[in-house]
């Protein structure tokens, strides 16, 4: 069998390349890349002296491990202890999501009479298991596996940042006392024109059990001001809850155009986030007849001016 060491040494320095490319992605590294490619190099390296039959000492567990180390301290270098293992732990993890994403990927593309064919039986009446990948496979594999990855963990990790701007909140109006979860938006500048009072939009599914079916449906179709016109006339809509509390809080629509929001005045909204409660009784709830989060992690936009004490 005729083996081209300079193709398994290019190959694997174009997957070790990217494999701690990827690693410094996730951990936010700032990437220089000869560094990168001499990290590379290393692990390329080891696999070479594979077909040199006088290293084969080289290939236990102790030594696969310091390759490891000494690429991970060359391709982003040594600023702590705990900096240089979490960034041999993700490179490992990596690893692993790669070869195991290969290994899944070659089975659900083989068909059972290769798979039939891969299996072995030994003389000892022992199973052994041949795996045979072409290049072309592993590099398409290889980077299929570490784009899906890359995604999946930049999700997750936009998932916790946004966690991390949701507060509890505690809404009073009347006898009636609402609790859900809102999302803290610094983008949130919306206000009663005339008394620059902050509005906090709340989804009106929240109040769904005090208002009556013709609001709700004038809320969710953003006609709010038709009945708000239509109070004390002969032709009055149907009496509203908190009628006394209305408001009404013109805001720029998607497409551009002034909408109005139909918006209550509460007793006090008490925000709990952090360990910390804010009191507001300067505040107008905001009515939205849609879903502020596509998955229901959040029922209201906190506008920030509730956060200040």
């Amino acid at each position: 069998m005729i083996v081209y060491v300079d193709l398994i040494f290019l190959m694997n320095l174009v997957i070790d390349g990217l494999l701690l490319y990827t690693t410094a992605r996730t951990r936010k590294i700032p990437i220089v890349w000869w560094r990168l490619v001499i990290g590379a190099g290393i692990g390329a390296m080891y696999v070479v002296f594979m077909f040199v039959p006088a290293l084969s000492f080289m290939f236990t567990f102790v030594v696969k491990l310091c390759f490891a180390l000494i690429m991970i301290v060359i391709s982003f270098g040594y600023a702590s202890l705990q900096h240089y293992l979490r960034n041999l732990g993700v490179f490992y993890l990596i690893n692993f999501v790669a070869a195991g994403g290969i290994l899944g990927i070659h089975y659900l593309w083989a068909t059972s009479n290769e798979v039939l064919n891969g299996v072995v039986i030994s003389q000892s009446g022992g199973v052994t298991h041949e795996l045979q990948f072409s290049i072309t496979f592993i590099s398409i594999a290889l980077v299929a596996v570490i784009v899906f990855y890359k995604r999946v963990f930049q999700s997750a990790r936009q998932r916790e940042e946004l966690t991390s701007f949701f507060a509890q909140v505690h809404i009073e109006i009347g006898a009636v006392h609402l609790h859900c979860t809102g999302l803290i938006d610094t983008g949130n500048q919306l206000y009663d024109p005339l008394t620059r009072t902050p509005v906090m939009v709340l989804e009106a599914a929240q109040c769904q059990d005090y208002i009556s079916e013709a609001w709700m449906r004038k809320i969710r179709e953003a006609e709010v001001d038709q009945m708000i016109a239509s109070i004390g006339t002969d032709n009055e809509a149907e009496p509203f809850i908190w009628q006394d509390r209305l408001r009404l809080v013109p805001y720029r629509g998607i497409n551009k155009s002034t909408q109005f929001m139909l918006a209550i005045k509460p007793d006090r909204v008490i925000i709990s986030y952090q360990d910390k409660q804010n009191e507001s009784h300067k505040v107008l709830i905001g009515l939205d007849g849609g879903k502020l989060s596509a998955d229901n992690s959040y029922q209201a936009i906190i506008h920030p001016m509730l956060m200040q004490k």
